[in-house]
């Protein structure tokens, strides 16, 4: 549906598209971006794309690049010298595409600049995130809406996983003129679903590795489960050959161990990739057979994205729940832990500005590093509650809270240039700290987000010996070096106050919400007569979807006739 979307957005509509993953959204925004700048009297035209997944838009910018169009990206860790260099080439360079995470919108200053460019149009990627009723709810992305008040620019909004609900909710939230949804059948014949009830589930995930072979994913919900299950995997599968089977992955390791074990599975050197649903987003492997769900996803839209990264080459391919009997009340007990008590989200925010020491009336635009583990063990308070307590905070606009996002090294000389020239440094740190001053202005007042790689290409040497030298200069007292590091934030976005307000939109709503994602999941995991397929299909509103013959309900009830109302209509 690419020609029907792209000649809608050309008309100026604003636009909802639904397509399968693997269905080229990005070709919808980049193709009537071009046009438009092509028919513009003055050859301008910019679009701004809003996406979550900061590894796609360096893909996607990289890739732009190589067919000569210019792209550029603002996401976090840029310092802001690099952020105007950004803005000045878009303004007045021909750049096409400006990406942003949606955590950019929360910044006055960027909104204030963004509305100074000449933008055409507005993608907003992974736009089920800005449904409340959507499975990944994210509160920065309603900053768009204000965006379309000053930009007079249509919108197309793109997803892969959308109930009607949240169709609806898209366009509400986005300001829609009128209603205008594009939309392919989610089904995937290539795929088979199977539920696997079983009260061993290390046995069953062992043997259906063992039956079919090919490229993998294991999803838990548990960073620890992730390395127990992967050393597992490999001491029953590796058949003494002491080859690495499986590894694990989540997003508390360093990005750079991150990065390697994703490449070594896209590359085919591991199997097996175990680990938490921060492993997947915009990651495009075509050839996996394979995608198992150790423990059961709070939603049927969370479980068709994750499942749905199974056979993208069209090819057959598997996706296996396992469920245990045990499992409908380790569930429910998640209701608690995402939605705890009104009183104790309001315990957690006054703990958290007491610990941040911010008084009354305080703190506003205040951004703060932490360590919630540390927290919740100084302030004596549960981990899991916590946490939700944190995003309930941020849904109800009191704060921004960031978890653990990498953060680039970053400098600040600490003598002034005067004195410089009498320090005796080695010929290479004099180099070094020449590039230092020539690439970060502000570099002696204010710490600066510094890239090792372009520090190498200037010294004509390597990152390791960079970083090494940072770390003597540092010692010397010649500079300040804060190395790479993944740190969770708060951000303050009003005053502390006396009390928290939480709405009935932000808590109770979004509590019977999430209570019906999981009943719905509990229905497909317990579902003994009805299509696979087909009840998925049903979910996402298409109604008269065909059985699809080859789900375990299926194959094990192959004449059987679904004349009953299907539950999860």
């Amino acid at each position: 549906m690419q020609q029907e979307i792209i000649e809608s957005v050309l008309a100026g509509n604003d636009t909802l598209a639904l397509l399968p993953t693997g269905g080229g959204k990005s070709l919808c925004f980049q193709v009537p971006t071009l046009v438009m700048a092509d028919n513009d009297r003055d050859g301008e035209g910019l679009c701004l794309v809003v996406t979550p997944l900061i590894a796609l838009m360096k893909d996607q910018v990289a890739n732009l690049r190589e067919r000569g169009i210019l792209a550029a990206a603002i996401y976090t860790g840029l310092s802001h010298e690099e952020q105007r260099v950004v803005f000045d080439n878009c303004m007045y360079g021909p750049y096409r595409f400006l990406y942003v995470s949606p955590e950019r919108l929360e910044s006055e200053e960027f909104m204030k600049r963004v509305v100074q460019l000449p933008i055409r149009l507005i993608a907003v990627d992974e736009a089920h995130c800005i449904s409340q009723w959507g499975y990944d709810f994210r509160p920065s992305y309603l900053r768009i809406a204000q965006i379309r008040e000053v930009l007079d620019v249509p919108v197309l909004a793109l997803t892969a996983t959308a109930t009607p609900e949240v169709v609806e909710d898209i366009q509400r939230q986005l300001g829609f003129a009128a209603p205008n949804v594009f939309r392919t059948s989610f089904a995937r014949p290539n795929l088979h679903y199977v539920v696997r009830q079983t009260d061993d589930k290390q046995a069953q995930l062992l043997h259906i590795l063992q039956r079919v072979p090919g490229s993998a994913i294991v999803y838990v919900r548990n960073r620890k489960r992730t390395r127990e299950l992967a050393e597992l995997i490999n001491q029953q599968l590796s058949a003494g050959s002491g080859q690495q089977v499986a590894d694990y992955y989540h997003a508390g390791l360093p990005s750079g161990e991150r990065n390697a074990k994703q490449q070594a599975w896209k590359d085919g050197k591991t199997r097996v990739i175990v680990c938490t649903n921060a492993f997947g987003m915009g990651i495009d492997k075509p050839d996996v057979r394979l995608v198992i769900h150790y423990d059961l996803p709070d939603s049927i839209e969370a479980y068709f994205q994750e499942a749905g990264r199974a056979g993208r080459d069209g090819e057959q391919a598997w996706c296996v729940l396992l469920f245990a009997p045990k499992d409908e009340q380790t569930v429910k007990r998640r209701v608690a832990n995402n939605y705890p008590p009104a009183e104790e989200v309001e315990r957690v925010y006054q703990l958290l500005c007491d610990y941040l020491t911010i008084g009354l009336g305080s703190g506003r635009d205040a951004v703060f590093g932490i360590d919630v583990e540390q927290f919740c063990t100084d302030m004596h308070l549960p981990f899991l509650t916590t946490y939700s307590s944190l995003q309930l905070l941020t849904q109800a606009g009191y704060i921004v809270y960031n978890d653990e996002q990498d953060l680039q090294p970053r400098v600040r000389i600490s003598v002034d240039k005067e004195e410089l020239y009498h320090i005796s440094e080695s010929p290479f740190q004099e180099r070094l700290l020449s590039a230092l001053m020539r690439r970060y202005t502000g570099i002696f007042t204010d710490p600066q987000f510094i890239h090792l790689d372009r520090l190498a290409e200037d010294t004509g040497s390597s990152e390791f010996a960079v970083n090494s030298s940072l770390i003597a200069l540092s010692k010397q007292h010649i500079i300040r070096y804060i190395p790479a590091q993944r740190i969770s934030t708060v951000h303050f976005v009003v005053p502390r106050q006396n009390e928290v307000n939480l709405s009935a939109t932000v808590y109770q709503n979004r509590r019977e919400n999430f209570e019906h994602k999981l009943q719905a999941m509990l229905e497909y995991a317990q579902n003994d007569h009805y299509c696979r397929s087909q009840l998925m299909l049903g979910y996402f509103g298409e109604q008269d979807a065909p059985l699809c013959g080859a789900c375990d309900v299926c194959i094990r009830r192959k004449t059987a006739t679904l004349t009953e109302e299907r539950p999860l209509r």
